[in-house]
């Protein structure tokens, strides 16, 4: 390593150890329950847009579980919230160590709720998924099944039951900000509705309702609706009986992100 590279590599390391980036927790310090509550507050301002204030799932994973996949201890926890998980939205925070641990606390006490769960029978759920409620045209599921949809591969770890629930019944109440519905008008007349995919100064990307996707020039265009409060995916609630319904949720809790 050349003189240079070893100053450099130096510099980073101090900046690691000046920040509290990448060093080990240490022991854990003794909760207080004013720890908890500043931690619930922290979570409240950063976590709780992904994880949902209760920690019941949403962009990011569910909670409020008695134990959470990636975090089977509380020192993995810690480093978790400290240094995200590569691959996923979860990202590094910013934290100092006193405020990592105050999360770490209060996350803890979700997993003491416990969420509603279904009474469904997952077996019928899954044949309902892929024939009368035709979910996988649009859903991917461990790769396989539509690109319209989010991928549901591990939702039944990121959402609890009664928000899958609202997600069958009202779609557009909680739309995912990767699925943003568009309709296009071209100047030759042809209307397409679908979801953006990509978007510059110059062109738009979609995949329509069909799953065909669409690469158009603006200057080809005479319009661009984007309705980021209206979901594709239509209301469950006059296609499947109460008993689908809780047949499809408990299909959808089973899937864990795991064979």
């Amino acid at each position: 390593m050349t003189r240079r590279l070893k100053v450099i590599a130096g510099f980073l390391l101090v900046c690691r150890l000046v920040s509290g980036q990448g060093t080990e927790p240490g022991p854990q310090p003794k909760t207080t329950r004013e720890d908890v509550t500043e931690g619930q507050r922290i979570f409240g301002t950063q976590c709780s847009y992904c994880h949902g204030p209760k920690g019941e799932g949403g962009q990011g994973a569910v909670l409020a579980v008695p134990r959470l996949s990636h975090a089977p201890d509380d020192q993995a926890l810690f480093r978790i919230i400290r240094e995200g998980i590569s691959g996923t939205r979860m990202p590094a925070s910013a934290l100092t160590t006193g405020q990592v641990w105050q999360v770490a606390a209060f996350v803890r006490t979700l997993g003491r709720v416990e969420g509603s769960k279904s009474s469904g029978d997952q077996q019928r759920g899954h044949q309902i998924f892929v024939t009368k409620g035709g979910c996988a045209k649009c859903h991917t599921i461990a790769g396989h099944g539509g690109a319209i949809g989010p991928d549901l591969t591990d939702i039944g770890d990121r959402r609890e039951a009664a928000a899958l629930r609202t997600s069958l019944l009202e779609p557009s109440a909680s739309v995912p900000l990767d699925f943003l519905q568009v309709r296009v008008v071209t100047k030759d007349g042809h209307t397409f509705t679908g979801v953006r995919i990509n978007e510059d100064a110059f062109s738009i990307q979609f995949r329509d309702l069909s799953n065909q996707f669409h690469s158009l020039w603006k200057n080809e265009l005479t319009g661009i609706v984007k309705e980021p409060k209206r979901s594709i995916m239509p209301s469950y609630q006059s296609i499947l009986t109460a008993a689908e319904l809780d047949d499809v949720v408990a299909y959808l809790e089973s899937l864990q992100g795991r064979p």
